[in-house]
């Protein structure tokens, strides 16, 4: 049997598919939400799930949490005497999963699907499956959420054609995905989301006020007095909960050692106060959503239905503004903390062939865009660090696609292919994937052709395959768990240290500016409207590197308008989307 598993941000299930459609599996407590938490007791042993949750309370330094948002980084936290990275920690909530599956089953369970956050690249895909097997999973497919939380709606209605949005917010993590349903299909349009958003910063969010109040800054109290925060945060989590259903909660104020004595100081919070400190937070929300409209080439208006996956979005606030942007209100008729597991269930089950299931045709998006590293020529010279998009971000997978490259020098005979994924125009702000050099082209004039072909399946696996048009001659390469990528620390550096070589022109403060917003802009744009942007930066930048100061300027004021359009248009509430 396969199982499906919603490996959570907050918290994690468990799911299995009946005759009668699927089902939650409950863990050692009988509950269906097994806590993402991980900790070591005083004794040495391993705490996973709600007990670990109770232990955090007061033991904060033996607890790790949220180490999701952490999958596919150098990043690791020190729990009594062990170093876990968040692979570590993630196989040992999979390991207990498993654990109660097999329990409630009465069966060795060996395989599973499991979902992680559409925007999560692929490395920290790449991460969740080591996870998986690290816990003794073969993981048979690594699932978008929201394509999960579709394939759970897909199953159990039978409207007509119809555009769908799923808006999955999370406790740690926020994704939009657009899908099509027609004829027993379900077509992923396109996705978008946030890895470090999530039901966790509104919590912090509260907390935060409420110790502002009492003159304390959260991030030094956390060093300073981790008990308190550890037990303010959980009267907070409770404080949000009640917001969602009433006007106002009241937050009791632990004492330094964390306790919670009859007497303890209590705070009123009021929803509209609550709502209030927190809609900077909810606003990130419109980013992606844009975006996934965009690549989809949608409005608003076109949204036939949309679909509230995610624990988050119980909060009153986040159900009134989606009802607002797409003015309907929005679906919400299985739990949105279940139904990723359900839909896993249900992709292990097509996975298993199960006869109890129709004919359900789903596809899928690639997360990000993937490409290589060119060279541009400005002003006769060539100009390293150019990402050039193979496959671009929302292309449904699995899919094959190539572009021709060329050399760059008379008489070269190899080439450097490294690999990027990303949505910047410059390879130091995109992910670093891999890199491998072809041999034997033949000797001639620059220009020599070299068909680079992107290969991308339903796990995010990467295979790149170099032919040299001449010879017909092919290097493969495959992107495996072990290709390095930069850290944000390690891409921030880079950055500063490419800006410290900028001169000239480019250093002009108007030019740099325009230059910053135009690679803003680049990455929020819809993909179908990066081309005329693209242009428009290249021709910026040619002027640029020529000295032509009449032509600088002409370009930087054409490019200027184009921007300013852009974000007027942005900004206007019945055009964002």
């Amino acid at each position: 049997m396969i199982i499906g598993i919603d490996l959570g941000t907050t918290n994690s299930l468990a799911a299995y598919l009946t005759a009668d459609g699927p089902r939650l599996i409950p863990n050692a407590l009988g509950e269906v939400l097994t806590p993402s938490m991980v900790g070591i007791d005083l004794d040495g042993q391993v705490l996973v799930g709600r007990g670990a949750r109770e232990f955090q309370v007061l033991h904060p330094d033996r607890c790790a949490a949220t180490f999701k948002r952490n999958m596919g980084a150098e990043w690791s936290t020190q729990l009594a005497d062990k170093t876990l990275t968040a692979v570590e920690l993630s196989s040992l909530v999979l390991k207990s999963l498993k654990a109660d599956a097999e329990a409630y089953l009465k069966q060795p369970i060996t395989e599973a699907v499991i979902t992680v956050p559409a925007y999560f690249n692929e490395l920290q895909r790449k991460a969740t499956m080591r996870a998986g097997k690290m816990a003794g999973l073969d993981v048979r497919r690594i699932l978008n959420e929201p394509t999960a939380a579709a394939i759970a709606y897909g199953v159990h209605e039978t409207d007509d054609e119809k555009i769908i949005v799923i808006y999955d917010l999370g406790g740690g993590t926020f994704d939009v995905s657009v899908l099509e349903r027609y004829e027993g299909t379900l077509e992923i349009r396109a996705s978008a989301g946030e890895i470090f958003l999530g039901g966790e910063d509104f919590t912090n969010t509260l907390a935060a006020r409420i110790l502002e109040q009492r003159g304390l800054v959260f991030e030094r109290a956390e060093i300073e007095q981790p008990l308190l925060v550890s037990r303010l945060r959980r009267e907070c989590e409770l404080a949000k909960r009640q917001l969602s259903r009433g006007e106002d909660a009241v937050v009791r104020i632990p004492t330094k050692t964390g306790d919670l004595p009859d007497d303890a100081p209590r705070i009123t919070v009021k929803r509209e106060e609550f709502e209030r400190w927190t809609e900077p937070i909810l606003s990130q929300t419109d980013g992606p959503l844009r975006r996934a409209l965009g690549d989809a080439r949608l409005k608003r208006q076109d949204v036939d239905e949309v679909i509230l996956v995610g624990g988050a979005t119980r909060m009153r606030a986040v159900k009134e503004r989606v009802a607002r942007l797409f003015e309907k209100e929005p679906r919400c008729s299985l739990n949105p903390e279940e139904v990723v597991a359900l839909g896993a269930a249900i992709q292990a089950g097509l996975i298993a062939r199960d006869a109890t299931l129709e004919d359900l045709v789903v596809t899928d998006v690639a997360p990000f865009t993937l490409g290589v590293e060119v060279t541009h020529q400005f002003g006769g010279e060539n100009r390293e660090g150019y990402f050039l998009p193979i496959i671009n971000r929302n292309t449904t997978i699995p899919v094959s696609r190539s572009k021709v490259v060329g050399t760059v020098r008379p008489n070269q005979t190899t080439i450097q292919v490294s690999l990027y994924q990303g949505e910047n125009r410059r390879v130091e702000g995109n992910l670093f994937l891999g890199e491998f050099e072809v041999e034997g082209i033949p000797r001639g004039p620059a220009g020599e052709s070299i068909e680079i072909r992107f290969t991308y399946d339903l796990n995010g696996v990467l295979e790149v395959d170099a032919t040299i048009v001449a010879t017909k001659k092919r290097v493969s390469f495959v992107v495996t768990k072990y290709a390095k990528g930069l850290s944000d620390r390690e891409i921030a550096k880079a950055i500063l240290q490419m800006q410290a070589l900028k001169t000239h022109p480019r250093d002009e403060t108007a030019n740099r500016y325009v230059l910053r917003w135009a690679e803003r802009v680049y990455r929020e744009l819809p993909l179908h409207e990066r081309q005329f942007l693209e242009r428009l930066i290249c021709g910026f930048e040619e002027a640029m590197e020529l000295h032509d100061q009449a032509a600088t300027e002409a370009n930087r004021e054409e490019l200027e308008r184009f921007l300013k359009q852009l974000d007027d248009g942005f900004e206007n509430s019945d055009e964002s989307f």
